[in-house]
């Protein structure tokens, strides 16, 4: 019997400062809605030191982005990889628009997050398995 190939394995990480997301949402018009989800707003809204969350989240869909290899191509936007919960509360991820098609033209199983937030710094690591 024919073993099948091993999964392949693709990681990405990204840190991000806090302050440099609190500068962009206020500095910035739009911002928040460029590049999160309505429901990762609501999630982070609910929080307590929410900015810190919303770094996470987009720490998150840096990693994600480094892990598929595309990082920001054209026609995607921030939005097509979106941070949600399971209900446990762990995070997992989502993928819309042109990067949930590319995700599933490469055989992508799956996107595993981790998301860490402390000490003015944010953190994700993204895992793709194909």
């Amino acid at each position: 019997m024919p073993l099948s190939p091993p999964p392949e394995l693709r990681v990405g990480i990204d840190v991000v400062a806090v302050e440099r997301m609190e500068h962009l949402l206020r500095e910035h018009d739009g911002a928040a809605t460029t590049l999160f989800t309505e429901r990762e707003l609501e999630y982070c809204r609910g929080r307590r030191r929410g900015t810190e969350h919303l770094a996470a989240r987009f720490a998150a869909k840096e990693a994600v982005l480094k892990a598929l290899g595309t990082g920001m191509a054209r026609g995607m936007r921030w939005t097509d990889v979106e941070v949600v919960h399971e209900p446990g509360g762990r995070p997992s991820v989502e993928l819309h628009g042109l990067t949930g098609e590319l995700a599933r033209r490469r055989g992508i199983g799956r996107v595993e997050v981790s998301l860490t937030h402390s000490a003015g710094l944010a953190a994700a690591h993204a895992l793709v398995v194909s």
